[in-house]
């Protein structure tokens, strides 16, 4: 049976730490990269195109012409999951800010003029059909060394980027440590050597960098005794106070230590007239409530960062400082990106 989309891709949940071999059996570690989820399927006769597919199914092959072009490189009849990024070719690294407006991009002439600006590249870690023959069912171990195969038989070289794999734990482990200072490389995906691909299941392991950091409290969300989330920020170079992102819900023992602490703002907040989305890119707006500025957060954070210096993903509080000022907090700034590896790396 040919897959066609839309096909729900298997999912990762996320731990602190690595599972025991002894749960899921010898593992296998893979570079987490900072994209979109895509499928990408390639023809299945004359009449057929290439299609890209979204973690949610939708379509997008239209936004990226320099992948439907580079396609002709591989077979038809193929299914392959990977992570779709792009690279600022002024900037100089990888920039999660170009692949929105790839995805978002409208009409032939814009979408070509970004393919040249913001080329793209799909960073593949497994194969679910070849030659028109489900390979689902087929142990994680089988589907990489197909995959190994068709990237060294095929040559595929930029913008088809074979996924960093080892099932060396120390070195995962330096990958988590070292590749993850750069921005665009996030953590790593866990997955079990005999397992079969399910989709829409949560089977794999993702596990990010995340850096202890300090943040200012500007806002709140629930009332001034039990805060629900922080907005937090930080001053630029300028003095200006600059968001940098929110807290996850904080737990019952924490809100009612942050409440205790809480000062309402006072005319004047650098925030005021602000409104604060729920999410990362998301539409739905916050009810805030804005504090006096003078709470210091020890917060938790992975290394997804955009160029407005905002974290994408929610922090975790880890407790107040009433030991530091908001002085002493780091400035803010946003992060570098780099490259994905080319070729079968």
């Amino acid at each position: 049976m040919t897959l066609r989309p839309p096909v729900e891709p298997m999912l990762a949940q996320a731990v602190e730490s690595v599972p025991g071999p002894g749960v899921l059996g010898e593992l296998a570690f893979e570079q987490k990269f900072d994209g979109y989820r895509a499928l990408l399927f390639t023809p299945t006769g004359p009449d057929s195109a290439m299609l890209l597919q979204t973690r949610r199914g939708s379509l997008i092959q239209d936004r990226f012409p320099d992948l439907v072009t580079a396609a002709d490189k591989l077979p038809d009849g193929l299914v392959l999951d990977g992570e779709l990024v792009v690279w600022d070719t002024k900037a100089g690294h990888l920039s999660f800010e170009g692949l929105q407006r790839r995805t978002t991009a409208r009409g032939r002439r814009s979408t070509r003029a970004l393919a040249t600006s913001l080329p793209a590249f799909f960073i593949a870690f497994d194969i679910l059909q070849q030659d028109g023959s489900e390979l689902i069912n087929f142990s994680y171990r089988q589907r990489r060394l197909r995959l190994e195969a068709l990237f060294a038989a095929r040559h595929l070289s930029a913008p088809w980027t074979l996924c960093p794999m080892t099932t060396d734990l120390l070195k995962a482990e330096q990958w988590l440590e070292s590749w993850t200072e750069i921005s665009g490389v996030e953590g790593i995906v866990v997955k079990a050597m005999n397992q079969p691909y399910r989709p829409g299941h949560r089977g794999w392991y993702k596990l990010r960098r995340r850096n202890t950091t300090e943040a200012i409290i500007g806002a709140i969300t629930g009332t001034m005794i039990r805060p629900q989330l922080l907005l937090l920020g930080r001053h630029d170079a300028y003095g200006d106070l600059r968001t940098i992102g929110r807290t996850a819900p904080l737990r019952a023992e924490l809100a009612r230590l942050v409440g205790g602490n809480l000062i309402a703002a006072e005319a004047g907040h650098p925030w005021e007239g602000w409104r604060f989305a729920s999410a990362w890119g998301s539409r739905d707006i916050l009810n805030v409530t804005l504090v006096r500025p003078e709470l210091v957060a020890e917060i938790s954070a992975d290394t997804a960062v955009d160029r407005g210096g905002v974290f994408r993903h929610p922090v975790r509080f880890k407790r107040l400082r009433l030991d530091v000022t908001v002085e002493e907090v780091p400035l803010f700034s946003p992060g570098p990106s780099a490259p994905p590896a080319e070729g079968s790396g």
